[in-house]
């Protein structure tokens, strides 16, 4: 008998915001990192991207946080989006508490208030002990985890993650997919996300866009069939998944 990895049904949430890149295209003097990139995320999708090192992947993203300017073509975000960089980026004399409740003190929040804000997303994402302690007393995985209810704390529609978890060990990065799928499915948002890792991208996306070698563009895309979240054990063995990891790879070849 086939694993079941689909989840439970639920009442559908409407979440706003996309991203729509159209001919996108960057260089670097001489360096042409992506050309011609056509790619859509629609509202409530997640997208997970892979592709080789050097293909644009990380250039992508900064394009789409507005911190580069393409040379041609277009990227257009609705809504606002969040930024979360590959490296959590914790300030050492802030415990996790104040380092979540940062983003909402940027946007003028009195730190006392965001504190508040920020305290109920530690209840429901496991660290409620751990409010107190500064980044050298965490580990990799709550340090990201610390990054990404920053990320989440502004109410942002759009997100956009830069390999997350490609600093981390296999297991905790297992144990962190399986808690970004869940994550996702309480705090809903449309979602670009980066990783050199295709496995991950299939567990957590809805459908995965495979880029080309430098410059970068889509050359393949990928329909993932199953509702999320999804339990990581289950996926990781079915044969669906395994049929659709060979397609990227393939791809990426």
């Amino acid at each position: 008998m086939a694993t079941q990895i689909e989840a439970p049904a639920t009442e559908p949430l409407v979440i706003q915001g996309s991203v729509v890149a159209s001919g996108l295209t960057r260089r670097f003097g001489d360096v042409t990192a992506l050309e011609g990139l056509d790619l859509e995320v629609r509202p409530g999708q997640v997208l997970g991207v892979v592709g080789p090192s050097g293909c644009g992947k990380s250039t992508l993203l900064e394009l789409a946080a507005g911190l580069q300017s393409p040379d041609a073509g277009s990227i257009e975000v609705e809504g606002d989006a969040a930024y979360m960089p590959q490296r959590d980026l914790l300030l050492p004399w802030r415990d996790a508490l104040g380092n979540a409740a940062l983003a909402l003190e940027c946007q003028g929040v009195p730190g006392k208030r965001a504190r508040a804000d920020a305290e109920p997303l530690f209840e429901r994402f496991g660290l409620a002990e751990f409010k107190a302690t500064r980044p050298a007393g965490l580990s990799g995985g709550m340090r990201q985890r610390v990054a990404f209810m920053r990320t989440l704390l502004p109410g942002r529609p759009v997100l956009l993650l830069d390999e997350p978890f490609a600093a981390l060990d296999a297991i905790t990065r297992a144990e962190m997919q399986q808690w970004l799928a869940n994550a996702l499915a309480e705090e809903a948002r449309t979602v670009l996300l980066v990783t050199h890792d295709v496995e991950e991208a299939l567990f957590l996306g809805d459908r995965v866009a495979v880029m080309s070698r430098r410059p970068g563009r889509i050359v393949h895309t990928i329909d993932v069939p199953f509702p999320r979240p999804r339990d990581r054990r289950a996926a990781v063995t079915d044969r669906r998944m395994a049929a659709l990891r060979a397609e990227a790879l393939e791809a990426l070849a």
